[in-house]
């Protein structure tokens, strides 16, 4: 039986990668999926290839005033949230004597302050029975090199998930986190096209190979389909919990 039949789910970062797998997965169990982005190019093709039971809107996540909006314009359309899924990202591989202070903004802007404010501009929106869940990352737990400011915002964005999953329970709403390993989208692909050095980018992508016991890795429909059980009823007895979904990187 279809998990999500009847549900309104909202995917930050969803024209690609992870959000947009996991829009695809929602749409199949019988969700109505509003995907958001910031390329109003990329926007406007997720859209279309999502299909009839999706929309695609253009915003930003850096700015609270554009999110208050959208999630305005979504309240407004279509009444309510039911699954909630932070997914908007960046990183911009660095070794720690060559990042910059714009580096550090806008990965700390992006990844920490857009998660926070995404969550902040969708509340109104959820009702008791909602689930909302943040990535994570496992650089949140694993130390690799040049991706320090990264792996910081994304330790951030699991204690988010923590304090809120607290507050948030007395409404009867669920907040998890997901923290993949390395996973074959187009972020991994800009990650090494935008390093300074990308020789010790290999390196690095080495080193997080190296370390999957299970041999490969991971797809973008692996991590759309564990956050499908976190959204649905399926989870409905875990509150603040992080899953690891990582080829055996910390758990061997």
């Amino acid at each position: 039986m279809a998990r999500m039949v009847d549900k309104i789910a909202v995917i930050t970062g969803g024209t690609t990668g992870i959000g947009f797998a996991t829009a695809r997965r929602f749409i199949d169990e019988g969700a109505t999926v509003v995907v958001t982005g910031q390329d109003a190019e990329r926007v406007r093709a997720a859209g279309q290839r999502l299909g009839t039971n999706a929309r695609a809107m253009t915003t930003d996540v850096r700015s609270i005033a554009a999110l208050r909006a959208t999630f305005a314009d979504i309240g407004r359309d279509l009444g309510r949230i039911d699954v909630l899924f932070a997914n908007a990202g960046i990183s911009r591989p660095r070794p720690l004597e060559a990042v910059t202070e714009t580096d550090f903004d806008e990965q700390i802007a992006v990844n920490l302050r857009g998660t926070f404010f995404t969550v902040q501009a969708a509340v109104p929106y959820l009702e008791a029975g909602a689930s909302v869940i943040l990535n994570s990352s496992i650089n949140a737990r694993v130390g690799w090199r040049e991706m320090s400011v990264y792996a910081a915002s994304k330790a951030a964005v699991r204690s988010l998930a923590r304090s809120f999953a607290t507050e948030m329970a007395e409404r009867g709403i669920r907040v998890n986190s997901i923290s993949p390993g390395p996973v074959d989208t187009p972020m991994m692909t800009k990650l090494q096209e935008s390093s300074r050095d990308p020789k010790a980018l290999a390196r690095v992508v080495s080193d997080m190979k190296s370390q999957l016991t299970i041999g490969r890795v991971c797809t973008a429909d692996e991590i759309a389909a564990v956050v499908l059980f976190l959204a649905s009823s399926d989870s409905s007895y875990m509150l603040g919990a992080d899953v690891v979904v990582d080829g055996g990187i910390v758990g061997t």
